[in-house]
């Protein structure tokens, strides 16, 4: 941890992408984090359901913060103390780290506190699981998915900002954090896969084509701001330190940078992209949950990826589907 609230989206994805790495691996990833949909379905293990002790120590410490009157960026972690929460926050950052990749919590009292509460609760949690940053260059901290009413035609409109599906993707920092406030009419399920299934995968069906993956592809930056100019950065998908695999995976920008002169993908890029979703998207692999209100869902950035199915939405706009979101990154 630092003494810093927050990161810069430019500290944030500096750190993501200081992944360390010595080589392809000589076979298939053993790994925790190596689960398919089917075996996660049949179990429980990674839902935690908050007990009422607990939703009565984060009352006390959302009034003891709006008691300290900082900005809810400008507080730390000491200002929203948790003391007998932390032994279960430790084990859920260990388990999204080191273990499966990923981690649910249930029962939180979002719909008695009303949004404001909610977000403050769900900033200070990030500031004991790790170090909250900006999910973009315009310095957006807590960011909401909800349907904006954005056009769905345009290819390079956020798609959270609609009610669309989402491709599998990973976001620039270690750990994404969804708080649901409301769900949608129907539809619009979490969906996750392990990345290191889907590589596992990859040896098992084209082994020529696992290479690619720890060589760099051209990200397209889309519509972020960029003070140099830059239109793409070069980024291996795959990073191997000897035990643990590290992917960051984003086919849809990485499929679009050839709208910039000069950038193509080979044959065998878009071979290892189309293999990587259809694996991704096969029932046994991947996992649907169902975000209640109260849920938070905790993802690793580097051994899961995620996607959401479109959705159908209230009309009231007090009812339409909302998430908070929060980008953190873990510092040791």
């Amino acid at each position: 941890m630092t003494d810093h609230p927050y990161f810069s989206f430019q500290q944030q994805t500096f750190h993501y992408f200081s992944r360390p790495h010595e080589c392809m691996p000589e076979r298939l990833v053993a790994s925790p984090a190596a689960w398919r949909g089917a075996e996660i379905a049949a179990q429980n293990n990674w839902r935690h359901v908050i007990s009422a002790d607990h939703i009565n120590e984060i009352n006390a410490a959302i009034a003891h913060a709006k008691n300290i009157g900082k900005p809810t960026n400008a507080l730390v972690r000491d200002d929203f103390p948790l003391p007998s929460l932390a032994g279960d926050i430790a084990r859920w950052r260990d388990d999204i780290q080191n273990g499966r990749g990923f981690q649910v919590v249930s029962g939180i009292p979002v719909q008695d506190w009303g949004e404001a509460d909610a977000s403050l609760f769900f900033w200070c949690l990030g500031l004991h699981l790790g170090q909250p940053g900006a999910q973009n260059q315009t310095g957006d901290l807590l960011g909401h998915v909800r349907d904006t009413g954005a056009d769905k035609s345009n290819p390079f409109v956020r798609q959270y900002m609609t009610t669309q599906n989402i491709p599998f993707h990973c976001d620039a920092a270690d750990i994404v954090g969804l708080l649901c406030l409301n769900k949608a009419k129907a539809g619009g399920q979490s969906r996750i896969a392990s990345s290191v299934t889907v590589y596992n995968e990859i040896i098992r069906r084209r082994p020529d084509l696992a290479p690619r993956l720890f060589d760099p592809f051209m990200l397209d930056v889309r519509e972020e701001r960029n003070d140099d100019g830059l239109k793409f950065i070069p980024i291996p998908p795959c990073r191997f330190d000897g035990t643990v695999l590290r992917t960051f995976y984003h086919a849809e920008y990485f499929r679009t940078v050839q709208r910039h002169d000069g950038v193509t993908l080979s044959e065998e890029d878009t071979a290892l992209l189309d293999l990587y979703d259809e694996i991704a998207g096969e029932p046994g692999v991947h996992f649907d949950m169902d975000l209640e209100p109260g849920d938070i869902q905790l993802l690793s950035n580097h051994t899961a990826i995620h996607a959401r199915t479109d959705y159908e939405d209230f009309e009231d706009p007090a009812k339409k589907r909302h998430l908070l979101r929060l980008w953190l990154s873990v510092i040791a």
